[in-house]
């Protein structure tokens, strides 16, 4: 399965981090004349680095995980983490057109003339279904056994989302658990007024940490694995009803549009698009996939 580069999740990251940094350092200017200009101080950052803090924050959202989850949700940390900056590549169109061209083998060969396909494939889900049906499989065991799959996954990646999400949850109250001993802290020696004001600063850094952790990492971190899961699970949907058209013998054509509805809106208005510009509208379809197939060769 191809990979690609997500240059939007690495574009992002930088830039979060770089703007807050950038903020931070920025301080306002402001001359005798009442004119106001901007300079970047770097020192400004050392009144936002607090070990404690940082302790208290990081410290108590991955104590607080190691909890809630078992050891293994941690060693799939890099694995995620790929996924999200070099994911697998799922295009709908490329499965439509691959299940297409078996359905017309095995419309024209027999079903048992897909073996040979369905062993160089890589995507092991088609693989395997295609192989269920070559093997004669009952019809109603091949829908069980996609089915089944397809939950499976959907189950896995929602429990592995669920850890993203409680750290995003954690993060902002660790923060304020931070904040509090400050507070306390603070409260203590209130009768040392010069005092307070670096006091309060450092109280509310723990905050500080606990937003950016839960805003920077721990919640785009949970919403790009469900948007990777959609892209995955599509696909898995056009398989699934792909491979049990062609097994119930259907017309290749038929099997075609049934599959485009499959896809969400604005991919089909793209097919249909193309369709318009090469002046048909089934023979188009095929033109324009033949044409993009050629190009990836």
């Amino acid at each position: 399965m191809k990979r690609k580069i997500d240059l939007m999740s690495i574009i992002g990251l930088v830039l979060a981090v770089g703007l807050i940094v950038f903020c931070i350092m920025l301080t306002k200017l402001t001359a005798e004349d009442g004119s106001v200009s901007y300079t970047v101080l770097p020192v400004n950052l050392g009144s936002f680095f607090d070990l404690p803090s940082i302790g208290i924050v990081v410290g108590g959202v991955f104590a607080a995980l190691m909890v809630s989850f078992p050891l293994e949700q941690f060693t799939r940390i890099p694995k995620h983490l790929k996924i999200i900056f070099s994911p697998q590549r799922f295009d709908p169109e490329e499965y439509i057109s691959v299940l297409v061209e078996c359905a017309k083998k095995a419309r024209i060969n027999g079903l048992l003339a897909l073996e040979e396909d369905a062993n160089a494939v890589e995507d092991v889900f088609l693989r395997n279904s295609l192989q269920m049906i070559v093997d004669s499989i009952d019809p109603e065991k091949v829908k069980y056994q996609m089915e089944s799959w397809v939950n499976s996954v959907e189950e896995r990646h929602i429990q592995e989302r669920s850890f993203y999400d409680k750290g995003a949850a954690l993060g902002p109250a660790f923060g304020m658990i931070g904040t509090l001993i400050g507070l306390i802290n603070m409260l203590k020696n209130l009768t040392d007024i010069e005092t307070v004001g670096p006091n309060m600063s450092v109280a509310l850094v723990t905050t500080f940490y606990g937003s950016c952790l839960a805003n920077i990492f721990f919640m785009p971190v949970s919403n790009k694995l469900r948007v990777r899961h959609e892209e995955e699970y599509i696909c898995m949907q056009i398989i699934c009803e792909g491979v049990q058209s062609i097994q119930s013998g259907e017309n290749p054509k038929l099997i075609e549009d049934k599959l485009i509805h499959l896809l969400p809106n604005y991919k089909r208005e793209k097919i249909a698009g193309l369709d318009e510009e090469s002046g048909g509208k089934g023979k188009g379809k095929g033109k324009a996939k033949k044409g993009k197939a050629k190009k990836e060769e």
